[in-house]
């Protein structure tokens, strides 16, 4: 009796646990199912719609024409107010708005237009002459001048945002490659002749300009870099080295330098190599004080050159909103092309105006140099360490400040009025 119990209800356990099993499954079976339908209408019920819509909005993005800006009224009323035979505007307000003379601009038109096929009117496939040279040339100059945004040429030049950033790009490009050699050039032996005439006559005999560093803020410097450029104004910047003379030509330029750096760390990283007489601090002699006098009036040059280089060109006065530090050189480059070339052509208009003629050779050409230079590896590195070292020696350096302190007192001090 006890065994067959127990077999009855070992029997009676093991059915209700595969009953409670097979209710489980069916469970499962039923929740997935359910989940399945709840699947099956999302998918018809709310992704074809937004499948559709985003197709349609892609579709309706890539065949919507461009906007008509009126390219060819916008050329018309260029041309009409600045280059006509009777222009809408003088020579004198062209001259305010494009920061040069009207044949300086075209000067600079015709050379980048020649030599670059992007700035070449073409026509499109509809048959309408594209935008024309000068209204691509007109955008990169009042980028270049007013320091704007691309998009602030549209409303008057008709160009696009993309179209007038590509022309800033191309204008400087094409710049330097056709009036590089010739505006950032070395002195030639016309030059030197009337930088040590100059510097005579100012009590600097040797001099052949005056040097200095300027910042311009780099506003979009990538996250990674801006500890490497950040200045000591807090902001990151890049560094331009410039040797410029009295008629504000700026004869050498070295522009990328980190701003982390000081006047300093760019000179020794800079080619030039030159010796530098800085003023004396606190003067107290009345020889002392006429030299710091006549060589802070000499020291103005490149200050000045600086000034106007900013004035005429506000893109780098203002913050830089380009991401590429090649783009920053090019537009650096371009803007002190420009200047100079603005220099050459004003240049009979300057209170000290010095005759370039007066120092031509016989027979030759003041743009023609003929003085060789080794561009190749410095072979005797003794000889290269003991120029070094003769060009930082300390005591070398304070003779030299000691002569001209003397060479200025005795030039200058018989008609110098200086408070005791």
């Amino acid at each position: 009796m006890n065994s067959n119990s127990f077999n009855l209800s070992s029997t009676d356990s093991s059915s209700s646990s595969s009953n409670s099993d097979d209710e489980g499954r069916e469970l499962r079976v039923q929740q997935h199912n359910e989940v399945c339908l709840m699947i099956q209408h999302v998918m018809h019920e709310y992704i074809p719609p937004i499948i559709q819509a985003a197709t349609q909005q892609r579709r309706r993005k890539s065949t919507e024409p461009r906007k008509d800006r009126g390219r060819e009224e916008g050329h018309a009323r260029l041309y009409n107010d600045y280059f006509a035979e009777v222009p809408v505007y003088p020579s004198s307000l062209f001259r305010c708005r494009f920061r040069m003379r009207k044949h300086v601009f075209e000067r600079l038109l015709n050379a980048v237009t020649q030599h670059d096929p992007w700035f070449q009117q073409r026509r499109d496939a509809a048959g309408r002459l594209a935008l024309s040279p000068l209204q691509k040339c007109t955008a990169a100059v009042r980028q270049l001048a007013y320091g704007c945004a691309s998009d602030a040429c549209d409303d008057y030049v008709r160009i696009s945002e993309a179209s007038s950033r590509l022309a800033l790009q191309n204008f400087t490009e094409g710049v330097i490659n056709q009036f590089g050699d010739q505006y950032l050039r070395r002195p030639n032996i016309a030059d030197m002749e009337r930088f040590l005439r100059i510097g005579e006559e100012r009590g600097f005999p040797g001099m052949i300009g005056s040097i200095d560093c300027m910042h311009w803020e780099w506003k979009n410097c990538p996250h990674a870099w801006k500890g490497q450029y950040q200045g000591r104004a807090g902001v990151s910047t890049l560094v331009l080295e410039a040797v410029a003379d009295r008629d504000l030509w700026i004869w050498h330029s070295f522009f990328g330098m980190p701003g982390s750096c000081n006047d300093i760390n760019v000179l020794h990283r800079s080619p030039v190599w030159a010796t530098f007489v800085k003023s004396i601090t606190s003067p107290q002699a009345r020889k002392d004080r006429l030299f710091a006098k006549h060589q802070e009036a000499a020291r103005k040059d490149v200050e000045r050159a600086f000034g106007v280089l900013q004035a005429r060109f506000a893109i780098i006065k203002k913050p830089s909103l380009a991401w590429d530090t090649d783009i920053l050189h090019n537009i650096m480059l371009a803007c002190i092309i420009i200047h100079n070339m603005i220099v050459e052509d004003e240049r009979e208009t300057y209170q000290n105006n010095v005759n370039t003629n007066d120092f031509m050779n016989a027979g030759g050409n003041a743009n023609e140099d003929t003085t060789e230079y080794r561009t190749d590896r410095i072979v005797d590195i003794g000889l290269y360490l003991t120029r070094r070292t003769e060009i930082e020696d300390q005591q070398t350096h304070l003779q030299l400040k000691n002569d001209l302190v003397a060479h200025i007192w005795n030039k200058f001090g018989n008609n110098e009025n200086l408070r005791n």
